[in-house]
């Protein structure tokens, strides 16, 4: 997991404000959907009881605080200007089928996507866009902003500094960011094989 987006390079090169940046870009900007949220978050509470960051209270305390601004900004963004978004073509960075799995998660679980999707790449950053152009209701949307960004921020950060106290994960700090990940996946290849199977199912019918 080399190269300029592995959490530890990440966290080695620019810090503390790094995590709040990344946090809040991936979070509430479209730009930020690629970016390792969760594998960072983890990394950073591995750090932290390495004592090679800050403390774990900050971590705990200021990584909601960018989540949940971040997911305020996205909803901005998408009561704002939330066709034009969705509506674009094609690019290296966007596709439309990001917008769909946020769609399909927003259908299925309603308000609750916006504490479930921060669990979910690339869901979470598509869903808090799509919550503010189709105009949810702001106060139920704050109300989840506000619990998912403490349970995925605080959760997954006191996660990685619990699990630093064992030497093994210690000393394999890049193994277990790719952990992180692929765990992250699990809901999306989850819903991705229920989508094929309804869709196997519908065809001998059609």
């Amino acid at each position: 997991m080399g190269g300029f987006l592995n959490p530890e390079n990440l966290l080695n090169t620019f810090g503390l404000i790094g995590i709040l940046v990344i946090v809040f870009a991936e979070c509430g900007l479209l730009i930020g959907f690629f970016l390792p949220g969760d594998s960072l978050l983890f990394t950073a509470g591995l750090l932290s009881a390495a004592g090679l960051i800050a403390p774990l209270w900050v971590l705990l305390v200021v990584i909601p605080i960018a989540a949940i601004l971040g997911n305020l900004v996205g909803y901005w963004i998408g009561y704002r200007a939330g066709p034009a978004v969705f509506n674009r073509p094609n690019s290296r960075l966007f596709k439309a089928e990001y917008v769909e799995k946020a769609h399909d998660f927003f259908e299925r679980y309603g308000a609750r996507t916006i504490l479930l999707a921060r669990f979910v790449p690339i869901v979470r950053t598509f869903a808090t866009v799509m919550a503010g152009a189709s105009r949810m209701n702001f106060r139920v949307y704050a109300l989840y902003s506000v619990i998912g960004g403490i349970v995925w921020g605080a959760g997954v950060t006191a996660l990685g500094h619990w699990l630093g106290g064992v030497s093994f994960i210690r000393d394999n700090i890049e193994l277990m960011a790719i952990l992180i990940v692929v765990v992250s996946f699990i809901p999306v290849g989850i819903e991705f094989l229920r989508a094929r199977r309804k869709r196997g199912a519908a065809d001998p019918a059609a």
